[in-house]
């Protein structure tokens, strides 16, 4: 059972908003809320006089103003040029909430509206208007793969399919929207309350942004309702610190679904034109494709990101001819970041349906022209380097999964259109599937290293252990696998494991809690720690101590000309089948069952990773088909819940059935591989297929609204 589900479902896990201290205050923020401005004047007059407001802050009271993971290309608040709607202007604190929000109200700003630039493709554009000065052409990056000659693998194509592909942002709607709560310690160190995904970082950007040593910031995680990617980036933490510094008083703020759904990041929106090539006999051996990924005007992750959506835009195939260009394209658009998958989940969408259409132009199961294709072992990538950790079980994933989807007896679809009584019913049954891999770990040429500390305490027996680790819990059941392995190691129970996590007083760095590694990565520290503990225990020390970091095998970043790397550690790898339901009178489409298979390497809870599996899917079938985030000129149109539609309990599919496989990695702990984010990869592209399996429509935007499946069907 999870090591924290009782404080969860009782009520007990205190939360940041649920944290108030003694002679707290309330910080409210004043959002740009246009695409493009340049702030002609800024008064805060009238707001510093209203009831109970004890100070405003703006650009001016920040000492080094600027922030951001990729590069610290983004101010913390903003003195001149206004980039997005999210971004921050002045912070009011105050006695109270309602005091704060009432003089946030008050400040007057006088902005000068600049014309937004808002289509990526077009903001490549010579002559385009320039969204940030560190981006020269608007080109934050480009990735460029090359491998072998895929004009000569055209020209020996017997089919050759071109699609455009366009992808939505996305957004992360977890249950606890930013929050937080700042103090003074009493070693002086200002103490910052909150929810994120890496402890050190956030501790790091604090202190760059306030002018202060690492030492002299505390970052403290609690229970935290949920990530996906979406707190890796800046959102309360510096701005909270600052107020505490400042006014020797503990902040709080607590932000509205809306301002939360404006102020942070979104999944990257992206277009992708692609054009493969095959045999008559179905194999693939060219590949054409160009990726232009809109980031918003700051940096945050979007390199990364870009990488994985390189690295996956011939999906997990081998392809000899190869040609990839990635862009990633500063606008003024909200900015894009850290989502699930990480840039895989577009890239898969584009390769997994190239794909589909590719067998039904061959007249060839789904299954089999995968199987002709997937990577094995010494298969090379598109970066000319085979696969590392371990067994390539991409055929048994694949072939695991028709099986317990029962393919092999269905055939390839049943088009019947059933009858109620006399009259044709307008429901259409349609049957899709799809694959992926998805890195584990940080790639392109950082290493991997995460830290751990065990201590063992008793006499004769072993009475507790304390185990210090930076891993964040952010609702996907790390904790409790980290605890797993640590009982296991050292041959205890798990009730005897203390978890000393996510504080920077208490322990050294473990990385982000992102890109499916904690279980990985930090199961491997844990494992060190405990066993040189043990060793030492054994040798009659007690309490028995010690250290251990972690160090991943090396990777390599992409050539800047040809794109050869090693680019990551490990990977998983995923196969999945659906079957769905299409209402051709309402375009209404609904996923009855999903089933599908993942390699996790060695199942360390295999409850925790059917939750993973079951989350995964119902995320991407969101934004598969209900998740229509809309922007007009830069300016957000769903800024709540009630215009932004996640799927609810009657959304979730009849069935997902998870199907877990295990074939051990060579360097993770028993053999797991990361797999979190496998699940979410290859649904949108096994719903597309299944939708044109039903319809025989193809769709190459996502997402599947009512008004979008009926209009192309009207055009059928």
């Amino acid at each position: 059972m999870r090591i924290d589900a009782r404080a969860k479902v009782t009520g007990d896990a205190l939360y940041p908003g649920d944290i108030n201290l003694p002679g707290q205050l309330w910080m409210q923020v004043l959002f740009a809320r246009r695409p493009h401005a340049r702030i002609k004047r800024l008064d805060t007059a009238q707001a510093e006089r209203a009831p109970g407001v004890v100070h405003i802050f703006t650009a001016r009271d920040v000492p080094v103003n600027e922030f951001g993971l990729g590069s610290k290309d983004a101010p913390v608040l903003v003195a001149d040029e206004v980039r997005w709607v999210g971004e921050k202007i002045a912070l009011v604190v105050a006695e109270t909430e309602a005091q704060a929000e009432h003089a946030r109200d008050l400040i007057a700003v006088e902005y000068d509206d600049l014309p937004p630039t808002t289509d990526s493709r077009d903001a490549m554009q010579p002559g385009a208007p320039q969204v940030h000065p560190a981006y020269p052409g608007n080109v934050i990056k480009h990735i460029p793969i090359r491998k072998g000659d895929v004009a000569q693998g055209f020209a020996q194509s017997d089919v050759i399919i071109e699609s455009e592909y366009r992808t939505p942002a996305q957004e992360h709607a977890y249950l606890q929207p930013e929050a937080g709560v700042a103090y003074m310690d009493d070693e002086n160190r200002v103490t910052v309350v909150v929810a994120g995904q890496w402890t050190q970082e956030d501790q790091e950007q604090i202190a760059h942004a306030l002018g202060l040593r690492l030492d002299q910031v505390r970052v403290i995680y609690p229970a935290i309702g949920g990530a996906f990617g979406g707190r890796e980036d800046m959102s309360v933490q510096i701005i909270l610190a600052l107020a505490a510094i400042k006014l020797n008083r503990p902040v709080k703020i607590i932000w509205s679904r809306e301002e939360s759904m404006i102020g942070h990041h979104k999944r990257h929106p992206m277009w992708l034109k692609s054009k493969w090539g095959a045999t008559r006999d179905g194999k693939i051996i060219a590949a054409q494709v160009e990726i232009v990924a809109d980031a918003g005007p700051y940096m945050y992750t979007s390199p990364k990101v870009l990488g994985n959506a390189a690295f996956g835009a011939v999906g997990p195939y081998a392809v000899p001819n190869v040609q990839v260009d990635a862009y990633t394209i500063a606008t003024n658009n909200i900015v894009s970041g850290a989502f699930r998958g990480f840039g895989g989940p577009q890239a898969h969408f584009q390769a997994e349906t190239q794909m589909n259409k590719l067998a039904e132009k061959l007249g060839m199961d789904p299954v089999e022209i995968r199987l002709k294709n997937v990577l094995r072992e010494g298969s090379l990538l598109a970066t000319q380097t085979p696969l590392p950790g371990g067994p390539v079980s991409l055929p048994q994933v694949v072939q695991k999964c028709a099986d317990e989807f029962g393919w092999q007896v269905r055939g390839l679809g049943d088009k019947e259109t059933r009858r109620q009584g006399e009259r044709p019913s307008p429901l259409a049954t349609g049957y899709g599937f799809a694959a992926a891999l998805k890195n584990i770990g940080f790639s392109f040429g950082y290493q991997e290293n995460a830290w751990a500390k065990v201590e063992i305490h008793g006499n004769a027996e072993i009475e507790k252990v304390i185990v210090y680790h930076g891993a964040a819990e952010v609702g996907q059941g790390t904790h409790t696998a980290l605890a797993q392995m640590a009982a296991t190691t050292l041959g205890v129970s798990l009730e005897k494991i203390e978890l000393r996590a996510s504080d920077t007083a208490t322990s050294k760095s473990s990385g982000s809690v992102s890109a499916s590694r904690m279980t990985y990565i930090g199961g491997n520290a844990i494992k060190g720690a405990a066993e040189r503990a043990l060793k030492k225990w054994t040798d009659e020390e007690r309490p028995a101590m010690a250290e251990y970091t972690y160090l991943a095998p090396k990777t390599t970043n992409f050539d800047p000309a040809t794109g050869k790397a090693k680019p990551n550690i490990a990977y998983g790898y995923v196969a999945q089948a659906v079957e769905v339901q299409v209402d051709t009178e309402t375009g209404h489409v609904r996923v009855v069952r999903v089933t599908c298979a993942d390699d996790v390497g060695r199942a360390i809870n295999p409850r925790l990773i059917e939750g993973q599996i079951e989350g995964a899917v119902i995320q991407a079938q969101g934004w598969t088909i209900q998740e229509n985030f809309q922007s007009k000129n830069g300016n957000v149109l769903t800024s709540t819940l009630s215009t932004y539609l996640i799927p609810g309990i009657l959304d979730v599919p009849d069935r997902v059935d998870s199907v877990i496989m295990e074939f051990p990695d060579d360097d993770g702990p028993w053999g797991a591989r990361g797999m979190a984010e496998m699940p979410f990869i290859p649904l949108a592209a096994a719903i597309i297929a299944a939708v044109h399996d039903a319809t025989g429509v193809w769709f190459d935007e996502l997402p599947l609204t009512p008004w979008r499946v009926l209009e192309k069907l009207k055009r059928k």
